[in-house]
């Protein structure tokens, strides 16, 4: 199945950003043209996961 999906000028707050679905959540999100807002308890992987993303464009 293909889809596009377009998030441009959108806004996402994902709170377990540090892993799981809330890390796979910010990763297409973000592929997707929004604006992530991350939220995490673990700051370390939390760091990782915005290098990631900023990374990819």
């Amino acid at each position: 199945m293909s889809y596009s999906l377009d998030l441009s000028g959108r806004v996402a707050l994902i709170t377990g950003a540090s892993g799981g679905l809330g890390e796979q959540f910010a990763k297409t999100l973000a592929r997707a043209g929004a604006a992530v807002v991350l939220a995490s308890r673990r700051t370390d992987r939390l760091m990782a996961l915005r290098a990631h993303i900023e990374a990819d464009g």
